[in-house]
């Protein structure tokens, strides 16, 4: 019952579709301009000429005819596409939640004892999953090792699969979705949320933003050789700027996440730990990286602090910069106690931070945090310092560490 819109070209053209939340899009594509297809030309379409549909001829007799009214959309139903189990996502995606909703992610992890994908089901119609592409991803993530760009290529291509094995369970009622930033590119790249509005529950910054501030990073330090170790491909990163601009809200607790999207964002609360209050130590001249030990998360600048004063560096996350990093400063790891007690502070002068919950610990335990706005809180307990930023780092610590 759609109307045929037919003509003759006089040379190759490409054909290209595209599904928006509400249009049909149809770009023909060739070298310089078509006569045949000009208005008014001797074969081609007419100035005048309307399409004519069902809706607006008068031919109530063709045994074509369908009532208007008769044409009705299928009923809309919201898929909630998940990776991995925020504690922020989980209450958020439980806030959001409506009767006959479905739940997608690569695991069911709360049956299964994964806290990486402990989303409760609880209330949804149908759970969805994903699992030999889920085990294949973490099969390839652990051969890839703890850096570098075999490993953020494993990520990339596992998420991929899983994002595809679940977009063939999502049917045609399912017109609104709720989607994981990491498969957020795939899912568009495929053409998965033409003709559907979405939502992105954001977890890092945009791949084009990331990558632009680690390139400036490892201009000015070509020294700290991981700040260059991965890039994504140019294409992806524009996909995934396309699928954004697209995207109807952008979910996230990261305050500098946020900020990039303006009133589209939706701003969640970070999840507080509970935890006691730490012990401190009279004069304490220990401090607390999270890290991991790498260039991103502002090793350099702590080292150099910790040498300036003379400080001991707790060391929380693992050893990514190479051998030796730390010679030269005095390090220890966490042992029986709370990692929290007897700490002067805990300082993450990060380029770039996601998930900050070792800051978040500190925090509940009433520990100074040194952080830079890169690592998303704007609490008014944090201290906020610019990241990697060895001098600015010592004058913050000076008064804390006596």
């Amino acid at each position: 019952n759609d109307v045929d819109l037919r003509w003759r070209a006089s040379r190759a053209l490409r054909l290209e579709t595209r599904l928006t939340t509400d249009d049909l899009v149809v770009r023909l594509l060739g070298r310089g301009a078509d006569p045949a297809l000009a208005p008014g030309a001797a074969g081609g379409l007419s100035a005048n000429e309307a399409a004519r549909t069902c809706a607006t001829c008068d031919e109530a007799d063709c045994h074509l005819h369908e009532p208007v009214a008769a044409r009705r959309a299928p009923p809309g139903r919201r898929v909630f596409l998940v990776d991995e189990a925020w504690p922020e996502f989980a209450a958020f995606v439980g806030s959001e939640r409506r009767d006959g909703d479905r739940l997608a992610l690569p695991l069911d992890g709360a049956r299964r004892g994964l806290a990486r994908y402990a989303w409760t089901g609880d209330g949804f119609s149908e759970r969805l999953e994903a699992p030999l592409a889920a085990l294949a991803r973490s099969h390839a993530i652990r051969r890839a090792g703890p850096q570098g760009a075999r490993r953020r290529q494993a990520e990339l291509a596992g998420t991929a699969a899983i994002a595809r094995g679940l977009a063939r369970r999502l049917a045609p009622e399912d017109v609104e979705l709720t989607v994981a930033q990491s498969c957020l590119p795939t899912l568009w790249r495929d053409g998965v949320l033409g003709g559907r509005s979405f939502d992105v529950l954001m977890t890092r910054l945009p791949m084009a933003v990331l990558q632009a501030r680690l390139d400036v990073a490892a201009a000015v330090h070509p020294e700290r050789r991981t700040l260059a170790d991965f890039r994504a491909s140019p294409g992806l990163a524009d996909i995934e700027a396309e699928a954004l601009a697209a995207a109807r809200r952008i979910v996230t607790p990261h305050a500098e996440i946020a900020a990039l999207f303006g009133e589209r964002a939706v701003r969640l609360a970070w999840a507080r730990p509970d935890g006691r209050p730490a012990r401190s130590a009279a004069a304490s001249r220990r401090i607390a990286f999270p890290g991991p030990t790498i260039a991103r998360k502002g090793a350099w600048a702590v080292r150099e602090a910790a040498q300036a004063l003379d400080l001991e560096v707790l060391l929380l996350g693992g050893d990514l910069e190479g051998p030796g990093f730390w010679d030269g400063v005095r390090t220890v790891r966490p042992g029986a106690h709370a990692w929290t007690d007897g700490v002067a502070a805990v300082v993450q002068p990060a380029l770039v931070e996601d998930q900050p919950r070792r800051l978040l610990q500190a925090l509940a335990a009433g520990v100074p945090v040194l952080a830079s706005p890169a690592c998303g809180l704007d609490d008014p307990a944090v201290t906020l310092v610019p990241p990697d930023d060895a001098a600015a780092l010592v004058g913050a610590l000076r008064p804390l560490v006596g």
